[in-house]
């Protein structure tokens, strides 16, 4: 049981990992009337930042490599059940009844405001979360391979009566018992026993209504204890009013242990599954959210944004340069993958094996805003590395210990005309070209590396979100389709 939910939870392990303390977000009002919250990173208020930029970028590599690890272990186990065909996931009655079901809102958006954090050695970023009735506003996670939204939270206080002491320690918490619209899912219910099973659900149940429990063991030692529960979710739209999203699934951890949890209040769910919030908010705005990720090396106080519902207002974004390929959903939950064809550089086609890219087999690739580093399966890794070696010959190789980054070198002097063009082909015939900044990546003053990694093989590789920069990506679930266009996002 502990193997099976340290697999599971690999995508949270790796965030909270990261994840140490968050600064406090303001409510601001975009030029369109849309609410946006603001997303800051980790680091704001962290003492115990590392010493230079190389240890930064060898804290982020490190969380990568885990993460990566993780993912190519559930793609192994994963690959004799894979379907070719995917359905959209069903919303249990513990996300989602028919009486309590907002109206869909598919002309209008929320826009949630994103911040660059690769200044303090990490690519995750935070939003301010309104949940509860009167809303509460805590600070969680974004991230796209995680299923379950959750958060601090004290259910009882003593006693049983309402009355809890103040929190010493000033850490915010969600108090579930100032909630009217917090109702617990009972541990006797099936939705606890068969649906919530995947996420961790525990089988003790001392009494018919008691809350269904989980407990989460990551790799690390560290752990979360809570139970899970029906809330209400606030939202500002872009035409000024405010909806309200019922009986969304949240998790209410009071215990959590370890060093991933120590600042962090949550984490948002945005990855591909049942229980997932991404599903819920853009069900309801129009079966679709973007983001558009501003250079990973931008001040904080340039933001970019998560929108749930169309960016077509957005006058950063050109709508005519938006290419779009098939989004496979499912196979690699709660991943989002696409069919790739292969890599060129300065316009060659690599010779990397077809299986590679199978993501019905045991390779594929995965879009990950979790991932900062881009990782490449070793038969597509070498000839990538050995292609993009070549135009840095003439640059000495510092034999940098950056742990999954092989390559980095003395960059005075460099231009990035040197170096050749590297294009992602996808099967159906869009194109991906990022600029070069994204995968010769800066290190530090006078250093930049190739901003690759080795994935294992078998195993998936993964765009991070440095080689995503500078772009919309816009998962269409409705139509299956992954949108990307180039844009200043801001």
């Amino acid at each position: 049981m502990v193997t099976y939910r340290r697999q599971k939870s690999f995508s949270l392990f790796i965030i909270f990992l990261f994840t140490v303390i968050i600064n406090s977000a303001k409510l601001l009002e975009s030029r369109h009337g849309s609410t946006k919250l603001k997303l800051i990173h980790r680091h704001d208020f962290v003492r115990d930042l590392p010493v230079t930029q190389l240890d930064r970028l060898r804290q982020l590599l490190h969380s990568d490599s885990i993460r990566l690890r993780s993912i190519s272990h559930k793609i192994r186990l994963n690959h004799p059940i894979r379907r070719q065909v995917q359905e959209k996931p069903v919303y249990y009655p513990a996300c989602t009844n028919s009486s309590s079901r907002a109206k869909n809102d598919y002309n209008v958006a929320a826009e949630l405001p994103i911040h660059s954090g690769a200044e303090y050695g990490t690519g995750q970023y935070f939003v301010h979360f309104r949940v509860g009735s009167p809303a509460q506003t805590l600070a969680l996670i974004a991230d796209t391979g995680s299923d379950l939204t959750w958060m601090k939270c004290k259910y009882r206080c003593h006693g049983g009566r309402g009355k809890c002491r103040r929190n010493s320690n000033k850490k915010r918490v969600f108090r579930a018992d100032r909630s009217l619209s917090f109702r617990t899912v009972p541990c006797s219910s099936t939705v606890c026993k068969v649906d919530l099973a995947n996420l961790f659900s525990l089988a003790r149940c001392p009494s018919p209504k008691y809350p269904c429990a989980y407990d989460y063991r990551y790799s690390d030692g560290s752990s979360a204890l809570g139970l899970f529960a029906n809330e209400t979710v606030t939202f500002s739209l872009t035409n000024g009013r405010k909806t309200r999203l019922h009986n969304v699934l949240v998790g209410c951890s009071e215990s959590t242990r370890g060093q991933s949890f120590q600042a962090a209040d949550g984490v948002i769910g945005l990855g591909y599954s049942n229980h997932s919030f991404a599903l819920r908010a853009a069900e309801k705005f129009g079966d679709k959210f973007s983001y558009c990720l501003v250079d990973h090396l931008s001040p904080k106080n340039i933001s970019s944004y998560l929108i749930f519902g169309s960016h077509k207002d957005e006058p950063s974004i050109p709508l005519n340069r938006i290419q779009y390929t098939e989004l496979v959903l499912g196979v690699i939950a709660p991943f989002y993958a696409v069919n790739v064809k292969g890599i060129s550089i300065g316009g060659i086609m690599l010779e990397i094996p077809a299986e590679i890219w199978n993501v019905n087999g045991v390779g594929g690739v995965i879009v990950d805003s979790g991932s900062s580093l881009t990782f490449l399966a070793q038969p597509a890794y070498q000839p990538v590395m050995a292609a993009l070696k070549l135009s840095l010959i003439n640059f000495r190789n510092l034999n940098l210990d950056l742990g999954p980054i092989e390559y980095c070198f003395n960059s005075r002097g460099f231009d990035e005309s040197l170096v050749p063009r590297l294009v992602i082909h996808f099967t159906d015939g869009a194109r991906f070209e990022p600029p070069v900044k994204s995968y010769v990546i800066d290190a530090a003053p006078g250093v930049k590396c190739l901003g690759f990694g080795p994935a294992s093989w078998p195993g998936a590789s993964v765009i991070g979100n440095i080689m995503q920069q500078n772009h919309i990506w816009e998962f269409d679930l409705g139509n299956s389709r992954l949108g990307f266009g180039t844009s200043s996002c801001n």
